[in-house]
């Protein structure tokens, strides 16, 4: 059985509502034979319920979903439906790389019925555009008022010290991050 951390913000989380979370959530868990700790975030927020969900499971994999409607149980149940679905999407990939198990073949033929919308041939990820671009010495503070200015989520840029090649990016929670590459 998969533990739970069950965490609410702007929300008590009631008896009732731990369940069900535990209920619906648990059932990704039969996919795995070593699921670790589950967390769950329940967020109220200007009339919105949303749903974070972290599914560790073993070979450094994980699970994430987020959805968000205008009712708990509805997030909840999109959210479970989320991430079945990119269990299934990946589950060649997963298979390989569970080569000597942990990924339960049999739970997929359970409900392959539900899920034979997903067709297998799906195994690799389309690129659909390819961009070339110069990438310039700049320092963090710059690279961030580039991608402003460009009006994108992310921008690449070479570090003006250390000339390694880093991303900038805007966080859901309105900041920034930064992704260093390293040896």
């Amino acid at each position: 059985m998969a533990t739970f951390t069950v965490r609410g913000k702007n929300i008590e989380i009631t008896p009732s509502l731990r369940e069900y979370v535990e209920k619906r959530v648990g059932k990704v868990t039969k996919y795995f034979d070593n699921v670790g700790e589950i967390t769950v975030l329940l967020t109220v927020s200007k009339g919105r319920h949303i749903v974070e969900v972290t599914v560790p499971v073993g070979g450094g994999v994980l699970l994430r979903g987020e959805e968000a409607t205008m009712d708990m149980y509805t997030s909840i149940d999109l959210v479970v439906e989320k991430l079945e679905r990119q269990v299934h999407k990946q589950k060649t990939k997963l298979a390989r790389r569970f080569r000597h198990g942990g990924l339960k073949a049999e739970a997929f033929k359970e409900d392959s019925a539900a899920m034979e919308k997903l067709d297998d041939s799906e195994d690799e990820y389309p690129v659909v555009k390819t961009k070339r671009f110069v990438v310039k010495p700049m320092d963090v503070q710059e690279a961030i008022m580039q991608m402003n200015l460009l009006n994108h989520n992310f921008f690449v840029f070479r570090d003006a010290q250390t000339e390694e090649v880093n991303v900038v990016y805007r966080r859901n929670d309105g900041n920034y991050g930064l992704i260093e590459s390293g040896n």
